[in-house]
């Protein structure tokens, strides 16, 4: 959720306006796979390599207190479906991690999380089929 992110220390909200996020910054994102591809003529296998490898360390080593995004099975958290695999924040301490209650999710958020929530029962319906 950008709403929570920092940039140097500093809250991103206080540094992009509401209207960037959702006309550039959440496209951008969207298609950033895409983008790579085209720039580079290759993969974007590195950059979800490079996410897999961070998440890795700081479940493994800890997140300092810093809260970091986990793609881990909903408990329900945050109204989402229990059992998808959603990314939650979460907080990493040797080995365990804990997802972080109570923060204060807004409209704008809220609706993003509910499409990706959907976009993510979809996706698991669809290969409902190949799974025992």
């Amino acid at each position: 959720d950008l709403f929570h992110a920092t940039v140097a220390g500093r809250a991103a909200p206080e540094l992009v306006d509401e209207a960037w996020v959702s006309e550039t910054f959440i496209p951008t994102v969207q298609q950033r796979g895409a983008a790579i591809i085209e720039a580079r003529g290759l993969s974007s296998a590195a950059s979800a390599a490079n996410a897999a490898t961070e998440h890795m360390r700081d479940w493994a080593l800890g997140s300092q207190d810093a809260i970091v995004s986990m793609g881990i099975y909903s408990d329900g958290s945050y109204n989402i479906e229990p059992g998808l695999i959603y990314s939650f924040p979460c907080r990493c301490t040797a080995g365990d991690w804990a997802i972080v209650q109570g923060l204060e999710i807004n409209e704008f958020s809220r609706a993003r999380m509910t499409t990706t929530e959907q976009e993510l029962i979809e996706e698991r319906d669809a290969v409902a089929h190949l799974l025992p």
